[in-house]
């Protein structure tokens, strides 16, 4: 009998832009079924101050992607950004005498690595093992079934407000939605657009947005760093408004249509036409004058994740950066992270999605593809662990 079809969505509510995307996932695929983006209200510096706002623009994305995949959804993984931060922990656990080390030893030496201070306001959003030592020996990524008399773990937390976390929550709830789980957005921007191989090859997410830019660092299939760094998109916007001296809507414009974020690869020689302002006539300037107010910010922001690179010795080790978020669309931006942190960068965008249509083929989308991509992820676990308690009750009932 062919495996019942399961809906999974995610939702990336940015500051800018609230993004839906809703997957059909049938026979271990997923493929797109529906997707919309809506303007987002209700926010302020990256941080939610209007929840009622917030929750009806998420309503109106959602209401959109669920008229074109012609179903509703009740549920939803969302994403969370800005203000998140990651610190490493680890725990210990004396089994006694030698046996086989089993699941239950797993999760007690995991929730001892969990028992970290925190601040008043901060929460555990995540935790994942880095490594497994039994016995003195490290290098295990899955110690169950070894035999074994200390277990212990080293893992990475990622942390962030409790305060913004609960506001997302109450906006979802407000839309009629329940939240299925909350991913730090370079995590889910990872999971939709890189491969496990690539992962352990040393790489890092840049998920760079309108108010918040944040990153995460893996290594060995390990998550090593998650930070969010003081650099966003719209601090590109506001240097090309105070530098050409033009409004920001006008700024923001400007750097789409004739920006470069690096010196020599765009029409550096040529005369852009600023727009009119209310008692001033349109005037031009030169287009390298643009590139090199774009040039400095960029290089700027990629030395702030150089610095977090080599905070945990990572920016050797490095074989890709991967570049997401809307911001990722400024031309250049590959060549500006390439020059900084001296390894191949390029964007980020989603694979394994079926009938995903070239018109989101966009870095702006991979979070919330990659949010969608984690729902499906959670039911078909959840699905699996049915089944097998199913069985095992048949087993134990007869």
């Amino acid at each position: 009998m062919p495996a019942k079809p399961v809906l999974a969505a995610g939702v990336d509510a940015g500051s800018q832009w609230t993004r839906c995307v809703i997957l059909l996932m049938e026979d271990a695929r997923v493929r797109l079924l529906g997707y919309a983006a809506a303007p987002s209200q209700g926010w302020y510096k990256g941080r939610i101050a209007d929840q009622k706002a917030v929750s009806e623009s998420i309503l109106r994305a959602v209401r959109e992607a669920e008229a074109l995949a012609q179903t509703p959804i009740g549920s939803a993984v969302f994403g969370i950004g800005g203000s998140v931060c990651g610190t490493n922990g680890r725990g210990g656990y004396e089994i006694g005498f030698p046996r086989q080390i089993d699941q239950n030893d797993v999760n007690r030496v995991i929730e001892r690595a969990s028992r970290v201070q925190l601040q008043e306001d901060e929460m555990v959003l995540h935790l994942t093992p880095q490594d497994f030592t039994v016995d003195g020996r490290p290098g295990h990524r899955n110690p169950r079934g070894m035999i074994g008399s200390r277990l212990e773990v080293y893992v990475h937390l990622v942390t962030g407000s409790r305060q913004d976390h609960h506001a997302l929550v109450g906006a979802a709830n407000e839309a009629h939605l329940v939240v299925e789980e909350t991913v730090f957005e370079p995590l889910a921007a990872a999971y939709a657009s890189i491969l496990p191989e690539e992962r352990r090859e040393g790489s890092v997410v840049v998920d760079i947005g309108a108010h918040s830019t944040d990153l995460a660092a893996y290594y060995g299939e390990a998550l090593l760093l998650s930070s969010s760094l003081p650099i966003c998109g719209d601090h590109f916007t506001r240097d090309v408004a105070r530098g050409l001296i033009v409004n920001p809507e006008d700024a923001a414009w400007i750097k789409e249509q004739y920006g470069c974020a690096l010196l020599g690869l765009g029409a550096d020689n040529s005369l852009i036409e600023l727009p009119a302002a209310p008692g001033r006539p349109a005037r031009e300037a030169p287009c390298r004058e643009l590139n090199l107010i774009l040039e400095a910010r960029a290089l700027e922001l990629f030395e702030f994740v150089a610095e977090e690179l080599k905070r945990i010795g990572l920016e050797q080790m490095l074989m890709e950066c991967v570049l997401t978020g809307g911001g990722a669309r400024l031309q250049g931006m590959c060549d500006a992270a390439e020059k900084v942190l001296k390894c191949q960068a390029r964007i980020g965008l989603p694979v394994g999605i079926m009938d995903w249509p070239g018109e989101i083929d966009d870095p702006a989308w991979t979070a919330a593809a990659g949010l969608a991509m984690y729902s499906a992820r959670l039911k078909l676990r959840a699905e699996l662990d049915r089944r097998s308690s199913g069985f095992l009750a048949k087993v134990l009932g007869a």
